[in-house]
């Protein structure tokens, strides 16, 4: 969703692919050319092949600078910029993908550690949905800022509503019920072109 995201946000002419993954498509020999990892999704730029989510949004936003969806190279805030990223794909995502897949990593048939796992990742990521929480409170306070960079919406901010949306279902309390990051993401959820993207996803309100 998040490339799918930015690509409406930066205004870009694209054409979207079904993979469809209850047929196996993302198995199919012709689609492990695009990506041998047999994931979703793969972006195709002319000669450029491109699969892992984080890699197309910065492909995206370093060769449509216009829009101002990423800060400058080189200063303190596009520092901040990829901590934030990493943060989102390399520590929240993961846990979700545990939540939502515990069976991959334990012996089928073992049902009560499929709960067990499922449950401490639920714990996991509701930590870190206070992190978030308590970032946004912290730059309200000191900086009267509405995004996660700042004053100034990002990709990241992208990113981190779809990571969101995903535990729209938690049996504890989902991103939405915290304060700041609550109304965090109605702010993203009020722009156009988030909009017009959850629109054409058929995805139905409420969407987090």
């Amino acid at each position: 969703m998040a490339p799918h995201l930015l690509l409406e946000e930066l205004g870009l002419p694209f054409e979207k692919v079904l993979v469809d993954t209850s047929q196996g498509a993302h198995r199919t020999a012709a689609y492990r050319k695009l990506n041998p990892n047999g994931l979703v999704p793969v972006l195709i730029d002319g000669d450029l092949v491109l699969y892992e989510s984080a890699a197309i949004c910065l492909h995206l936003c370093d060769t449509h600078p216009e829009g101002n969806l990423a800060p400058a190279l080189g200063t303190a805030e596009r520092a901040h910029f990829y901590k934030w990223l990493m943060w989102l794909t390399n520590t929240l995502q993961p846990t979700l993908k545990i939540y939502f897949y515990p069976e991959r990593w334990l012996d089928e048939g073992n049902r009560a550690s499929v709960a067990q796992l499922k449950s401490h990742a639920e714990v996991q990521v509701g930590l870190m949905l206070d992190q978030l929480d308590t970032e946004l409170a912290r730059l309200e306070v000191t900086h009267a800022a509405p995004w996660l960079l700042g004053a100034n919406f990002s990709a990241v901010d992208i990113y981190a509503l779809m990571l969101c949306r995903w535990t729209r279902n938690f049996a504890s309390s989902p991103a939405r019920d915290r304060p700041r990051l609550g109304t965090y993401l109605q702010r993203v959820l009020a722009r156009p072109a988030i909009i017009k993207a959850l629109v054409a996803e058929g995805l139905v309100r409420p969407w987090v």
